[in-house]
């Protein structure tokens, strides 16, 4: 008597629905696979963590009300075997939390560049001294007002090696910019990156998915343009960018002053791109979307 669960897997006849899908995923997914080239993701290690992706997925977000999920609803919707899905089932998602050092950071330079003790009058992170004097500002206030669980000392050591601060001929602390975004390719670029990314993304998603679009997912786009005025238009989205940033993170900061804390996150982001594409046969138009 065969074993029902060495029933072949389900076909993978695309349905109308997921075929109109093939050529936006392909190029949402062309940039990952550069970079999963680029630092050695194999096509079969991106298989495994796909399947168990698919698995966890399927599991727990496309569970019935009031029904146990099976293993082969599971396969049904997966398209992988029963026996996969029974090893796979349980394991958890995937993916990793933000790592406690990258969250600790986050906090602190989005108090640094909000709090208004810690400002200048244009909005801009003061050089502070590294201990307090007659109760004014300074880097160990700081760093006491968003953990006690490590020393400032400890945190300033770190940031300078980093390159997230440095010391000026006052010995004040100053922030650098790149601290805004973690550099270098290490663990706090990708937590960044992961979060971001996948932010970006659910929004869309759950605009698609959703009855009526829930999030703002807006963008400008213009095509056809010369290089100078690409660069031009570059620079003067990252001025506008920033403001909106600080602007957002100012009153978000002092907004938590008076919350009760809960269960809900919020983030906010903006992305800027530019690249040169193929010239066209007629060198189209400047043309604007939103």
């Amino acid at each position: 008597m065969s074993d029902p669960t060495d029933r072949p897997e389900p076909t993978d006849a695309a349905s109308p629905q997921a075929a109109s899908l093939h050529a936006p995923v392909a190029r949402l997914l062309r940039p990952l696979v550069r970079l999963f080239v680029a630092r050695g993701i194999t096509f079969p290690a991106l298989t495994n963590l796909l399947r168990e992706l698919y698995v966890n997925v399927a599991e727990y977000d496309f569970a019935l009300a009031c029904k146990e999920q099976t293993d082969s609803r599971v396969s049904l919707l997966t398209g992988i075997h029963r026996k996969e899905v029974r090893r796979l089932r349980g394991a958890g998602a995937p993916v990793s939390e933000v790592p406690g050092v990258v969250s600790r950071t986050s906090r602190i330079i989005a108090r640094w560049i909000a709090a208004p003790e810690f400002t200048d009058g244009q909005g801009r992170p003061l050089p502070l001294p590294r201990l307090a004097e007659e109760a004014g500002p300074s880097f160990e206030a700081l760093v006491a007002g968003v953990t006690r669980d490590v020393r400032p000392r400890a945190v300033l050591d770190e940031w300078l090696d980093r390159g997230l601060a440095v010391l000026d001929d006052q010995g004040r602390v100053v922030l650098l910019e790149g601290a805004y975004l973690p550099r270098g390719g290490g663990e706090p670029q990708f937590s960044c990156f992961s979060r971001n990314l996948h932010d970006h993304v659910a929004a869309a998603v759950e605009n698609i998915m959703g009855e009526a679009p829930r999030f703002l997912e807006r963008a400008v786009h213009y095509d056809g343009l010369s290089q100078t005025l690409a660069e031009q238009l570059e620079a003067r989205a990252c001025e506008i960018a920033m403001d909106a940033l600080r602007q957002a993170n100012a009153e978000a900061h002092a907004a938590c002053i008076d919350d009760p804390g809960g269960t809900h996150r919020w983030n906010f982001g903006i992305y800027v791109f530019r690249e040169e594409t193929p010239p066209a046969i007629t060198p189209p138009a400047p043309v604007a979307t939103a």
